[in-house]
C-alpha cells in the first residue's frame, strides 16, 4: 500500500469514464497521486466505478469489488471505495453482502469522497493533474445525465433519473480547458443527446451547442454519440454539413425495426418513420457514417419480426452496427409486464445471423474505400503499424486505419492524409500521402 496514492478502476461505458476523470481532477488538486486502471492496485485508497446496466456488466463489477476486498484483507491496498451505477441502484444490497467496502457512493455523490479527504503534501500541483484517462489528443465530453425516455427494456432511467443538461457555458469552458491542454478531438456523449437543453432552456439546443463547440479555436473533430430517432432535430444536420470539423458520423441506437417490436419496446417511432429518417440523414449529409445498435430476442419477437430486422439491415447498410440479445433487467417495464419467452438458443442464433449479415456489409463498404484519401489521427503504435482513425471511427469501437511504421515517422495525436490501399472486414490499410 502506498500512502497518498489513489487508484481508480472504471467499469462500463464512456459516461462512467467521464465521472472517473472528474474524480481524478478533484483528487489531484488535493495533492493525491492518482492512477487510472493500474496493473496492480496498491493505493491508500482504491475506487471502483461500477456499471449496473446489464447482467454481465453487473457481474464484472461485483467480481472486481470482491477481488479488491481480498487485496484489502491481505494488506495490499488501503481503503476500498465503490461508486457508480451499481451502488446507485443496489446500495442496501451491496452494503449487506460486501461489508468489506469502506464506503459506498452512488452515481451522483462521488464528489463527496474527494471532499472527505484531507489535502496532502506532495509534488503534485494543478499543472500535473491529469485531465483525462484517454490519450492526450482526444476526450469524452458528457453534456447531460439521465434520460426522460422510458424504453421498456432499459434500466438506465431507474439508475440515473430524469434528463439533466449541463449548462452550455460549463461545457464550453471544459472544451477550452482541454484544448489548452492538447485535446483536439471531442466525442460528445449523453444518454440521449438530442434532448440536450430542454430542461434548462425550454427547447432543444443540441445544434447550437455543437456549433459553438465547433467554433472553439483548436477543435479539430467533434463526434456525436447516442442519439434517439424519435423527433430527431434535423437542424443538427445543418451544423454537421456546414462545419468541417463536425464529423460526418452519428451514433443512433435503433434497437429494432418491426412495428410490433417498436411498440412493445416503447420506442415511440415506427418502421416507416425510421426508414425515412435514415434516408433524410444520408440526403442531408452526403457521406455520413451511421452507427447503430440492435436487439434480438425481445419478448414477443416472432420469426417474422426477426426477418424484418435482417431485411432492414441489408437495406440500411450501416457503416457500423452492434447487436445484443435481450436480457431481462429487474424493475423495467418489460420485466414487470412481459414474459421472457424467447429461448436462449434462439436469441443466440438470431444474434449470430444478424452479425453475419452485417459483417458482409462491412466488408463490402470497407473494400469500397480502397483508393480513397482521408485524414486520420494517430492513436498509438503497435508492432509494425501506426494505429490511426478517421473521422468515421470512434475510439475503441470502430474500424481503425493501419499505416506501416517503416514508411515514415508519425507522431501520436497528429493528423495526416492517407490513401487506403487495402481493406479487411473491420480494418483498413493505408499509406501516407507524400
Amino acid at each position: 500500500m502506498i500512502k497518498g496514492r489513489v487508484d481508480i478502476i472504471t467499469m462500463g461505458c464512456s459516461k462512467n469514464l467521464v465521472d472517473s476523470e472528474s474524480l481524478m481532477r478533484l483528487l489531484g488538486k488535493k495533492g493525491y497521486d492518482v492512477h487510472h486502471e493500474p496493473t496492480v492496485p496498491e493505493g491508500e485508497y482504491v475506487v471502483v466505478n461500477t456499471c449496473g446496466f446489464i447482467g454481465d456488466a453487473k457481474e464484472e463489477s461485483i467480481n472486481a469489488i470482491l477481488e479488491l476486498a481480498e487485496a484489502k484483507a491481505e494488506g495490499r491496498i488501503g481503503k476500498l471505495i465503490v461508486m457508480g451505477c451499481l451502488s446507485e441502484r443496489y446500495l442496501a444490497d451491496l452494503e449487506e453482502s460486501i461489508p468489506e467496502v469502506d464506503k459506498y457512493y452512488g452515481k451522483f455523490d462521488f464528489k463527496d469522497f474527494a471532499a472527505s479527504l484531507p489535502e496532502v503534501d506532495s509534488n503534485v500541483n494543478d499543472g500535473d493533474v491529469k485531465l483525462t484517462t484517454t490519450p492526450k489528443h482526444y476526450a469524452y465530453i458528457k453534456i447531460s445525465e439521465g434520460c426522460d425516455r422510458r424504453c421498456a427494456y432499459c434500466a438506465i432511467p431507474l439508475i440515473t433519473g430524469k434528463h439533466n443538461s449541463r449548462t452550455m457555458d460549463d461545457i464550453l469552458d471544459e472544451v477550452r480547458l482541454l484544448v489548452a491542454n492538447g485535446v483536439r478531438e471531442f466525442n460528445v456523449i449523453a444518454q440521449e443527446l438530442t434532448y440536450y437543453g430542454i430542461d434548462l432552456y425550454g427547447e432543444r439546443r443540441i445544434a447550437q451547442l455543437i456549433d459553438e463547440i465547433a467554433h472553439v479555436k483548436g477543435v479539430k473533430w467533434v463526434r456525436l454519440h447516442y442519439a434517439y430517432p424519435n423527433q430527431f432535430p434535423m437542424e443538427l444536420l445543418d451544423v454537421m454539413r456546414k462545419n468541417k470539423n463536425v464529423c460526418k458520423y452519428l451514433d443512433i441506437a435503433l434497437q429494432h425495426i418491426s412495428d410490433n417490436m417498436l411498440e412493445r419496446m416503447h420506442r415511440h417511432t415506427t418502421k416507416e418513420e425510421t426508414m425515412r429518417l435514415i434516408e433524410r440523414l444520408r440526403e442531408a449529409v452526403p457521406g455520413i457514417h451511421l452507427r447503430t445498435t440492435l436487439m434480438v430476442g425481445f419478448p414477443g419477437e416472432t420469426d417474422e419480426d426477426f426477418r424484418e430486422l435482417v431485411d432492414f439491415v441489408k437495406w440500411a447498410r450501416f457503416e457500423c452496427m452492434g447487436a445484443f440479445a435481450y436480457s431481462e433487467e429487474e424493475g423495467t417495464y418489460s420485466a414487470l409486464h412481459y414474459k421472457d419467452d424467447i429461448p436462449t438458443e434462439t436469441k443466440q442464433l438470431r444474434l449470430d445471423k444478424l452479425m453475419r449479415v452485417q459483417q458482409n456489409i462491412s466488408a463490402e463498404l470497407q473494400a469500397n474505400l480502397i483508393g480513397e484519401t482521408m485524414t486520420v489521427v494517430v492513436d498509438r503504435k503497435e508492432g509494425d503499424y501506426y494505429i490511426c482513425r478517421s473521422e468515421f471511427s470512434s475510439p475503441e469501437v470502430d474500424p481503425e486505419v493501419l499505416v506501416p511504421a517503416h514508411e515514415k515517422t508519425l507522431r501520436k495525436g497528429c493528423f495526416y492524409d492517407v490513401t487506403i490501399i487495402a481493406a479487411e472486414e473491420f480494418d483498413l490499410y493505408a499509406t501516407v500521402v507524400k
